[in-house]
């Protein structure tokens, strides 16, 4: 497994990362050997969000023994500071622990600025003050908040949907956060499932060495698959360059 360096965050993490968003769809030990079986093939770096709680739970129970050996992220969309301090503290007790490693800002279009009136940001500037969280992150699906997000050098991280489907708009985010040293987590690398060719997925991704595409796990045949590519990535040569662009062209 390749670790990379997630931004200015310093996070060493696995090049590819475990979603957890799925795992609910799962009983409780498919989801546990699908997080053992990550864990033990070397992914480091596993992602939730407070918005799905029953994933959440699910990961947490999974990595309960392991949490020092992993780097753990969650999300919240809470619309209020006081309700931030209570989705992280409501985080916190489902994945079993005392601090997360990243805790990142889920939004559509707004985004909280330091010393803003709504006080989301200054509060989890206090939540990392008091270790609860290590890192600040913004989640969005929005091109201008992610450009604001990051030109505002006030967030460690960024995820946003990238894949080999993606129009150019996004390849100039993944370039805005590779100029302001911010990590690029690529959320729906196979396009929101509507990329069924894995090996031009991951090849695609694997050509920007601050871009981690983070994988909705789905079961253990769609995990190995992930971990087969993730070691074994295609070439990168004329043609493959050419069924890139034909997808994206497709698409858009």
């Amino acid at each position: 497994m390749e670790y990379v360096r997630l931004g200015k965050s310093n996070l060493l993490i696995s090049r590819a990362a475990f979603g957890s968003m799925r795992l609910s769809e799962d009983s409780s030990e498919d989801a546990a050997t699908l997080v053992r079986r990550a864990y033990e093939e070397g992914i480091n770096f596993f992602d939730t969000s407070r918005n799905s709680p029953d994933s959440e739970k699910l990961l947490g129970d999974a990595l309960y023994d392991i949490r020092r050996n992993v780097i753990l992220s969650t999300a919240t969309s809470a619309k209020t500071a006081a309700l931030v301090r209570a989705d992280l503290e409501e985080s916190l007790m489902t994945l079993h622990c005392d601090s997360v490693d990243l805790y990142q800002y889920e939004t559509e279009k707004f985004v909280p600025l330091a010393g803003g009136a709504d006080k989301i940001y200054n509060t989890l500037v206090e939540l990392k003050n008091s270790g609860k969280i290590k890192h600040i992150g913004l989640v969005t699906k929005d091109y201008e908040a992610a450009e604001k997000a990051v030109k505002s050098g006030l967030y460690e991280t960024l995820q946003f949907p990238f894949s080999v489907i993606s129009p150019e708009e996004s390849l100039r985010i993944v370039k805005l956060c590779e100029e302001n040293d911010v990590g690029f987590i690529a959320m729906q690398p196979l396009g929101g499932g509507v990329v069924d060719n894995l090996p031009l997925a991951m090849g695609f991704l694997q050509q920007f060495e601050n871009v981690v595409p983070l994988w909705g796990v789905v079961n253990l045949q769609h995990l190995d698959q992930i971990l087969y590519f993730n070691s074994h990535p295609p070439v990168i040569d004329e043609k493959f360059l050419q069924d890139a662009e034909y997808q994206r062209r497709f698409f858009n």
